[in-house]
């Protein structure tokens, strides 16, 4: 049974990390309540995967199993990453499950910097996924449509804003890519610059130390207002573009992470909801 199928029979406690905001201006209520209300995003540092047991209640009297057995592990790096995880907030926020996990690596040496694990609400009643639709189709239907996840695990010391630089760069690339195929307007193009502005000033000047987990949230579409993506700890951005188009650059040709990609598209290849 493959992770993505044990997860959906998980039912997981509620772990308490706050989100902060860094930002000077005010977010909607929706937002706030996430924010700085009573948010909160499960993490790997807060499971102790190795002493808690987890109950699987599919079954009446089925038996409790280690959480260990709840986990995917990275083989490339062996950081552990929980196959359903929880944010928790005064509205509703679906259980989130493990769709695939990779590592991402840099230069012709293949350091690994970090892994990445991507989480999706497959439950989602406005999914509409066929057995026609190509992977990138289906990836695409699933970020346009539900709450997502991408948690990023470094391997190694880094900085904030290393990973900050990086963003923005694929943002840029990607909103390039657009006006040249003509999907993103000048006008658009314009209105886009004031987010990316903003998300550069939500990375403070600091370490972020190995295996110390950065969430990266997608708030599921909701009808007259910008999706959020709100990085833990540190603060959000609410734009439509620049909330939906992060996280498909993870997924773009080969994929940043070419083991997640590959992980994706295989635990997706059967994967139908109508």
């Amino acid at each position: 049974m493959s992770f993505l199928h044990k997860a959906a029979r998980l039912s997981l406690p509620t772990y308490s990390r706050r989100f902060h905001s860094t930002s000077t201006s005010r977010p909607s209520s929706h937002l706030r309540h996430l924010v700085w209300g009573t948010g909160f995003l499960l993490t790997a540092a807060s499971i102790p995967f190795f002493s808690r047991t987890v109950r699987l209640d599919a079954e009446p009297g089925s038996l409790s199993v280690e959480s260990k057995a709840d986990s995917t592990i990275d083989p490339a790096t062996g950081i552990e990453f929980p196959n359903v995880i929880r944010v928790a907030a005064k509205f509703n926020v679906p259980l989130l499950s493990l769709v695939g996990v990779g590592v991402r690596t840099v230069s012709f040496l293949g350091i690994k910097v970090y892994s990445v694990g991507f989480y999706a609400d497959l439950n989602n009643p406005k999914l509409k996924i066929t057995p026609e639709m190509t992977p990138d189709e289906k990836i695409s239907e699933i970020v346009s449509k539900s709450a997502c996840v991408v948690r990023i695990v470094p391997t190694r010391n880094t900085s904030y804003s290393h990973l900050r630089d990086a963003f923005v760069r694929a943002l840029h690339a990607r909103l390039n890519d657009g006006r040249k195929a003509s999907t993103v307007t000048e006008d658009q193009a314009l209105e886009i610059g004031f987010p990316m502005r903003k998300l550069k000033t939500l990375f403070p000047n600091s370490p972020l130390t190995k295996h110390t987990p950065l969430d990266v949230f997608l708030s599921e579409p909701v009808s007259g207002k910008p999706r959020s993506l709100i990085f833990r700890d540190l603060g959000a951005i609410e734009d439509d573009w620049v909330a939906v188009e992060f996280v498909l650059h993870y997924f773009e040709g080969e994929g940043l992470s070419p083991p997640l990609k590959k992980e994706v598209v295989k635990q997706l290849e059967h994967f139908e909801k109508s």
